[in-house]
């Protein structure tokens, strides 16, 4: 299996369906994630990979190296993936809003 990048305005601009994938930590997801974004630590991705087998995934991070980490793993078990380049950090930089786990 294969996967592939994604860019913010790529992502903002899709009507995105599937499953959006924050592989951060739960303090980084609870301090800004994007709309509708999953909580998986890269650490957990492994052991939950194969659930996602046939879906559309986009993982994001803070910047998009922890991204590539997990998008190589669901792309493994057989997830449609993508990664978000620039990560969170770029869709905020592109004026997307971010929600707030409190």
């Amino acid at each position: 299996m294969t996967f592939s990048e994604i860019s913010v305005g790529q992502l903002g601009a899709s009507g995105f369906d599937g499953v959006l994938l924050d592989v951060r930590s739960p303090g980084e997801y609870a301090g800004g994630h994007l709309p509708g974004a999953v909580n998986v630590p890269l650490d957990e991705v492994e052991a939950v990979a194969a659930r996602y087998a046939g879906q559309n995934v986009v993982t994001v991070c803070h910047s998009g190296a922890r991204s590539l980490a997990a998008a190589r793993l669901l792309s493994a078990a057989g997830a449609r993936v993508q990664s978000l380049t620039g990560g969170t950090e770029a869709w905020r930089q592109a004026g997307h809003l971010v929600e707030t786990s409190h």
